[in-house]
Parts: C-alpha cells; structure tokens; sequence
C-alpha cells in the first residue's frame, strides 16, 4: 500500500502543467455511488452531507417502512478541501451499510490531466487513494467479521482511476477502474474486489441535470453469488452560489467505496432499490 500511496505523490511531483482552461465535466465530487473526475479549486472547503433510505419496495420496503423513508441505510459527513487546482483531500464519516460500521474514510484525489478543449486535450484523468477505518466496537467472537486480532483488520483502502470527456455542452461520460483491498474478511470470502465503471451527466437546462452510475466489482469470489452490481440514477440540481443537491436511487446501501463495492446486495429487480440525496456547499476558506 505505502507504494502506491508513493506512486500518488510522485505523479504529483511530476505533473507540473497545469491546464489554464479546464473544461468543467461534472459539477460535483461525486457522481452518484463512484467518484468524478472533478477536483476543487485551491482554498474551497466543500461541506457534504449524503443520505440513503431503506429499500422502498421488496421484503423489507413499502408501506409498513414508509417505502423506506423510516429507515436510514447509511448517512455520511465530510469534508472536501482543495491543496490546488488539481489536488483535494478529504475526509468524511459513514454509518456503513455493510457489516462494517462507523466509518472513517480519508483520501486524496489528484487531477493528473484536464481536459482543456475537444481535440487537443479531450480528456481527464484523475486518481484516488482512500482509506477507510473501521472504529466499530470489537468483538469477542472469533469467527465475527469485528473480531480484528490487530489494529490493521480495522483498515480497508481503495484506488480508482477516472477517465473523462466532456463531448458536447450537455453530455459527459466518465470510465473508471478501481481496487479495494480489505485488510480482514469471512473465511470464505476474498481481500480484494477488482471493479470497473461508467458514469454520464445529461444537461436538461441551466439549473438540472440526469445522472447514470453503473459499477461492477469482479471480485473473482463466489460467496453464494448474493453480491449485486451497484447501478443508481439521479437528478442533479445546481442552485447557484456554490450548492449542489442531488437525489438519486440506487440499489447501493453504502455511501463509501469500500462499503458499497465490497457488500451491495440488494438486486434492483425484486424492489431492493432506495431513495437516496447529497447536498454540497463550498466556502472559500
């Protein structure tokens, strides 16, 4: 880990033209589940809160659960702060929604290109390292998942790259490929989770637009086959003077990479599916 984690600073290092008119391609840090390829400029400080409800239909949804609203799947604080144009760090806490709880999650997140026009520069690629810490009480329990024999069990980390292209005023997608390794796992599941992603932004008008979210952890294991693609849609809408709001429904539970790529269950087909927001504010700090 300290060597990617190496690999990160070094590009940083070497990476010392900046792009003097980067094409905005999203508006937020965050698409729906995975991250953007969007960083914050130097000195903002962006206040973040997400929200995700129960299943709104299926065995544990509809009327006797408000279709989900009485129930709070996952809910996360943070904060995002921009070192650069192309360099943020932030650090925010999750309830989780997997079998690990009370969650801190950390990263950087480094703009190696922006995409500058249509053709010379058409893309940008961008790279997080994350690590999120499990402060859930340990267990006596040998075989719980929470036992953690040593401080490290706690620790799951995750890198992703972001590929993206703003093709017109309206559309942008975004390919991403990440690694999630979980320092401690069931006996008969696997430390690593391989996934591969895309992501587009529709503009309706000034103020909305469409989501898409679609990720697929190859996770090479088969732990009965109960894990499930995290796919999400959502309505984004900028109201001016730095605040972004989003509302979205996906079939993910948890709001952080290694909690979402590593345990979603839920199967959009048999209702599974719940209704979820994010609210962003930046200050200038």
């Amino acid at each position: 880990m300290k060597n990617i984690y190496s690999s990160i600073v070094f590009l940083f290092v070497c990476n010392l033209t900046l792009a003097q008119h980067q094409l905005p391609i999203f508006k937020d840090r965050k698409i729906i589940n995975a991250y953007s390829s969007e960083t914050l400029a130097k000195g903002m400080l962006d206040f973040r809160i997400g929200h995700r409800f129960g299943d709104m239909f299926g065995e544990d949804g509809g009327w006797p659960t408000f279709y989900g609203l009485e129930n709070a799947r996952d809910i996360l604080i943070g904060f995002d702060y921009g070192i650069n144009n192309d360099l943020l760090v932030g650090i925010n806490r999750t309830k989780g929604a997997g079998p690990l709880r009370m969650l801190v999650n950390s990263y950087l997140k480094y703009k190696l290109a922006g995409q500058q026009d249509m053709t010379e520069k058409p893309l940008a690629v961008t790279v997080v390292a994350m690590s999120s810490l499990s402060t859930m009480p340990r267990s006596e329990e040998i075989s719980a998942i929470n036992n953690f024999p040593k401080f490290a069990h706690r620790l799951t980390y995750h890198f992703q790259m972001m590929v993206a292209k703003r093709f017109s005023e309206f559309v942008s997608l975004q390919f991403n490929v990440g690694y999630t390794h979980r320092n401690f796992v069931d006996l008969d599941d696997v430390n690593y989770v391989v996934n591969i992603g895309g992501a587009g932004r529709f503009q309706l008008n000034r103020r909305l637009a469409i989501l898409l979210d679609a990720n697929l952890p190859t996770r090479f294991r088969d732990v009965d086959k109960k894990y499930k693609a995290p796919l999400g849609i959502g309505l984004e809408w900028e109201t001016g003077g730095g605040h972004v709001f989003q509302i979205n429904f996906t079939n993910a539970g948890g709001l952080s990479e290694p909690d979402y790529l590593s345990y979603t269950t839920s199967d959009w087909t048999q209702g599974e599916f719940r209704l979820g927001f994010t609210i962003s504010r930046q200050f200038r700090i």
